[in-house]
């Protein structure tokens, strides 16, 4: 304690200068510790897999029908009897509707009985003709009576030529009432029931009975650039004669599948690019003997950009962003980490191909990407087995 004078003042001064000496002395050993370096982080390193991949092509596209057929009446009448179900599958020549065909058959049993007719009068202009050529050498008919009778002979002639077309005529338009499928295909549902008045004819006012597409073999039909259409000309015609059909291999999904399952062949291109979209017409066509395929379906198409090419694939988790930059991560020869700029191609199974920045002998960070910076040195793991690459998806 000290006292009013300050005798013990400077015993407690003494002592405080001690105590921030001590601490100096302890703050100073403390800056002289050497810091433990962190160790190299371990990553796993792989090479890239060689495969032959074919680059492709996705659009969108629609389901067409190879036939479709709107059945019309060529002849007018009731309609009689309906010879199918609603959604039907039929074939080719099968009966589907009947007319009914009792006024026909009554207009045939008169053209039949007026040729008759015809023929009657045709055989009486011909005898008389025979009887007058005699008559006319004997001099007992002028020659204007022979003219008038041979000329009553042509009219016979003409006369029995009219109703013979009649006739068949007349026995078409009995054929007529019965409709009969022009394809085979599946039928729509009926426009018209039994007992209605059905108008016939080749006019824009007859009546639709019904329609028929065609289910198998079917198309797909879609658009694409003229880019494209570049690539898929040179790459369908290389070696053949210039034609619009390619004749590539394509194949198709739906949409509520995940893989291109279907297989098809592209079987025409159109003659002209839209001015409008830059695009063309494009058309594949796809066995269907299931019958899922229905005409306006939707689906996605994959077509071939290039021939079949040695590539080099590693997984997608390999690979780094930077900015609009991809990159990935390469170990040298001393276990540092360097960067490598690639272009990207498409997905095939689990894996991307790299079309330009790395080499096959490069071991790449396939794990531990975040863990390791460029410059830094690392402590790599050779990966067991390179992951397979399973069948070829979308880019």
């Amino acid at each position: 304690m000290l006292g009013f004078d300050g005798e013990f003042m400077p015993n407690v001064l003494t002592r405080a200068t001690a105590l921030l000496a001590v601490a100096a002395a302890l703050a100073g050993c403390g800056e002289g510790a050497p810091k433990q370096a962190a160790p190299p982080p371990v990553v796993t390193v792989a090479k890239p897999v060689k495969q032959t991949v074919t680059d492709y092509d996705e659009y969108v596209g629609r389901f067409i029908a190879v036939d479709s057929v709107e059945i019309r009446a060529r002849v007018s009448g009731y309609l009689d009897k309906v010879h199918f179900k609603d959604g039907q599958i039929v074939k080719q020549g099968d009966l589907l509707f009947t007319i009914d065909r009792r006024p026909f058959e009554t207009a045939l049993a008169q053209t039949r009985a007026t040729l008759a007719q015809a023929r009657a009068n045709l055989a009486f202009a011909e005898s008389d003709l025979a009887r007058a050529s005699q008559l006319v050498r004997d001099r007992t008919i002028t020659e204007q009576t022979f003219e008038q009778r041979t000329q009553a002979k042509r009219v016979a002639e003409a006369s029995v030529a009219a109703q013979e077309a009649a006739v068949r005529q007349a026995e078409l338009d009995i054929q007529f009432t019965e409709l009969k499928a022009p394809v085979t295909g599946r039928i729509g549902d009926r426009r018209v029931s039994e007992g209605n008045l059905v108008t016939g004819g080749t006019g824009g006012n007859t009546t639709l009975l019904a329609t028929i597409v065609s289910i198998d073999p079917i198309r797909f039909e879609f658009t694409f650039d003229e880019a494209s259409f570049l690539r898929y000309e040179r790459l369908g015609n290389a070696g053949k004669d210039s034609s619009r059909g390619p004749g590539l291999d394509v194949a198709v999904k739906l949409i509520d599948e995940q893989d291109f399952n279907h297989a098809g062949k592209m079987d025409f291109v159109d003659n002209v690019i839209e001015r409008t979209s830059g695009t063309i017409r494009g058309r594949a066509v796809l066995t269907n003997a299931n019958g899922v395929f229905t005409p306006g379906m939707f689906g996605r198409v994959r077509v071939p950009g290039s021939p079949p090419y040695e590539a080099l694939l590693l997984p997608d988790a390999a690979i780094g962003s930077e900015q609009v930059r991809k990159f990935v991560l390469v170990v040298d020869n001393e276990n540092v980490a360097r960067t490598k700029y690639v272009t990207l191609g498409q997905l095939v199974g689990e894996l991307r191909v790299i079309k330009e920045g790395i080499a096959a002998d490069d071991r790449v960070i396939v794990n531990g990407l975040m863990r390791a910076r460029p410059g830094q040195k690392v402590t790599p793991q050779e990966q067991a087995a390179p992951p397979a690459a399973g069948p070829q998806a979308k880019s």
